[in-house]
């Protein structure tokens, strides 16, 4: 965590799932918005998106990102001061439909769920990677943050906290808060029948807005 951010530790319950298989990736020195780390790929899905990193989105700016699913939607504020560089990112392939489609392919009932992988399976990416943004926040529950496979190896996954989570260090650049909805993930956690979901939840559609 950043100085001066609470030290937060799972909860009990969680803890115990944290001993069962559900950590087994983290226990192996992986993090929970962890990817594989075969390289990122490019995706065909969306002609017109990004084939590189976008620019950040500007100081002071935010966008509204709506996720809609088969269990309700989730709205995101997305702030540039929170990251500028994951932000304009996840702005930049929102706009564009590049998650419409995808699934939250990585899901944990009290913990996370993780999308915007093209491939569905951890491994897929928009074909670019980019640095991390500092990280000045607390990843409590709601936030909303860049899985990677490592330091600078952002791409077009994504994760959303449903606990708060206390990493060994902040390498998952925060982007954004659910402002509503927040139940709705809760409820695609609640849907999987494992960590990989054998039946993952899509994303309908995606709107973004601009206040």
């Amino acid at each position: 965590m950043t100085p001066g951010s609470p030290n937060r530790r799972l909860p009990s319950a969680l803890r115990a799932i944290a001993l069962g298989a559900a950590f087994a990736v983290i226990a192996a020195g992986c993090g929970i918005g962890s990817q594989s780390t075969t390289k990122p790929i490019a995706t065909t899905a969306s002609s017109g998106c990004p084939t590189k990193a976008p620019a950040a989105l500007p100081a002071g700016e935010t966008r509204t990102v709506e996720l809609k699913t088969s269990k309700g939607s989730i709205s995101i504020k997305v702030e540039a001061d929170l990251g500028p560089l994951a932000a304009g990112n996840f702005v930049a392939l929102a706009s564009c439909g590049f998650y419409d489609g995808l699934v939250f392919h990585r899901a944990i009932p009290g913990f996370m769920i993780q999308g915007g992988d093209p491939k569905g399976s951890g491994s897929g990416g928009p074909g670019y990677e980019f640095a991390n943004d500092p990280v000045t926040v607390p990843y409590d529950r709601g936030v909303v943050a860049m899985a990677n496979a490592g330091r600078d190896t952002n791409g077009s996954q994504f994760f959303i906290l449903i606990a708060p989570y206390d990493p060994p260090a902040a390498d998952y650049s925060v982007f954004g808060r659910v402002t509503s909805g927040i139940e709705v993930a809760d409820a695609i956690a609640a849907a999987a029948d494992g960590e990989y979901p054998s039946h993952p939840i899509a994303i309908d559609g995606v709107s973004v807005t601009k206040p």
